[in-house]
């Protein structure tokens, strides 16, 4: 019977969830598709749809924290069937929207009605599935997702061939609603049992303790930038930097999006498999942040190299989630996982929004030539970007870079679970709750 009782949960609780998540990604990315369309019909400047393209994020970003609230408090099905009324509300609007300010307005709601789409999954994975397999339903949560940013791509271009921007909205508002209604119908509630071991569920426990703080800047400033990056500037930089056609530009976001979702499925694989080895996914995290670097580093500089390979990086690099997720599943238990996600989605959309919008500011510094940006912008926009990720990078490796400077000779020949938990527990001299496990 356990084979019918698991799959029965996987189409009850896993599927209508990656739904939801499928829809945040898709009005997370299709702006990058719909843009030009924007400014011709709209008339909005680079400065504009930036701010309207990030604004999203920043409502994503704010609502974090109430939401994880709620999810802890209520449970996923009541919140997130609740959020994506907003959000099919929002998509309405800005399907009728003529102005600047009504696209905004509708945007900032489609940006809180879905504010709760991974949390909400990340939640209902936690509460009914073991947990030695949280991190590989994570992996697959986010890759079905990511299909929206497929979606968003060539998919979405080919309606737009028979379609408006407009009616392909309507639509995305309908199935919005309908997937509010499945949610809430579908879905069982399940209590949720304090863990007596474990600290009180505040959030005091999530902002003071330093190891979400050592992750916390490296997993937003990278996350952040790869869906800041793919959700709108790629476009751009392919079309100014790279010359591509539309065609070609709308086959390359493709490729990234399809290597995006990929990316969390091969993410949630790894965490699961190293795990059993005794390797931390702080350790991936960190390996990730420096190939994103190298990534971007080689697209300024213009190295002789493929710009797919190097925005392929870039794509996967919006998957990290699955292993930022993971470690701090580690860190905190189920009663506090809304709270704890909540709080490090807050800086990853906080991250996106200011990149998203700083950069077209920085673009806008710049004139144009025959409708194209100079290199030189996107070099200087992209290069801010990267000097706040090598700081960050700098800041988590900390600990590990100081380890050199302690006598090694009791050490292990093989690294605990967590390797920079253990080098910053022997600095400190401080007993954590993962001395156990070590």
């Amino acid at each position: 019977m356990q084979i019918p009782i698991a799959w029965c949960r996987i189409a009850r609780i896993f599927l209508p969830f990656a739904v939801g998540y499928y829809l945040s990604y898709l009005f997370r990315t299709i702006n990058a598709l719909i843009a030009g369309h924007l400014s011709s019909d709209i008339g909005l400047g680079t400065a504009d749809l930036g701010l309207l393209t990030s604004v999203y994020f920043l409502v994503f970003a704010a609502a974090q924290i109430p939401v994880g609230i709620m999810l802890d408090c209520f449970g996923p099905r009541r919140v997130q069937s609740a959020l994506l009324l907003i959000a099919a509300a929002g998509a309405g609007l800005f399907a009728v929207s003529t102005g600047f300010l009504s696209l905004l307005i509708a945007r900032a709601m489609i940006g809180l009605g879905v504010a709760a789409a991974l949390m909400a999954g990340l939640k209902s994975t936690l509460l009914w599935f073991p947990r030695e397999r949280v991190a590989l339903l994570n992996g697959y949560m986010i890759m079905l997702g990511s299909l929206g940013a497929v979606t968003a791509t060539a998919p979405a271009e080919h309606l737009l061939t028979w379609m408006d921007w407009r009616r392909l909205f309507e639509i995305l508002a309908a199935a919005t609603g309908a997937t509010a209604i499945l949610i809430y119908v579908v879905v069982p509630e399940r209590a949720i049992v304090p863990s007596t071991a474990s600290a009180p569920a505040t959030l005091g426990s999530v902002f003071g303790d330093r190891r979400f703080w050592r992750i916390a800047p490296l997993s937003a400033t990278c996350v952040g930038s790869a869906w800041s990056l793919q959700g709108l500037w790629a476009s751009p930089w392919l079309a100014d930097v790279e010359g591509l056609n539309r065609a070609d530009l709308v086959g390359q976001l493709f490729i990234m999006s399809l290597v995006l979702s990929g990316g969390a499925w091969l993410f949630g694989t790894t965490v699961h498999c190293i795990r059993r080895r005794g390797i931390g996914a702080e350790t991936i995290l960190a390996t990730i942040a420096l190939l994103f670097i190298v990534a971007q580093i080689a697209l300024i500089l213009r190295a002789p190299l493929p710009s797919i390979a190097s925005w392929s990086v870039v794509a996967i690099v919006g998957a990290a989630t699955v292993v930022s997720f993971a470690v701090i599943a580690d860190y905190y238990p189920p009663e506090l996982a809304g709270r704890a996600n909540g709080a490090l989605n807050v800086l990853h959309f906080g991250w996106a929004f200011l990149a998203q919008y700083a950069t077209g500011v920085v673009l806008e510094q710049w004139s144009t030539n025959n409708g194209h940006r100079a290199i030189v912008a996107y070099q200087v926009a992209f290069g801010l970007n990267v000097t706040l990720q090598v700081a960050a990078l700098a800041w988590f490796a900390l600990p590990w870079l100081q380890s050199f400077t302690l006598p090694m000779a009791s050490a292990p020949s093989i690294m605990p679970i967590s390797a920079f938990d253990a080098v910053e527990a022997a600095i400190f001299c401080e007993q954590t709750d993962d001395d156990a496990e070590w």
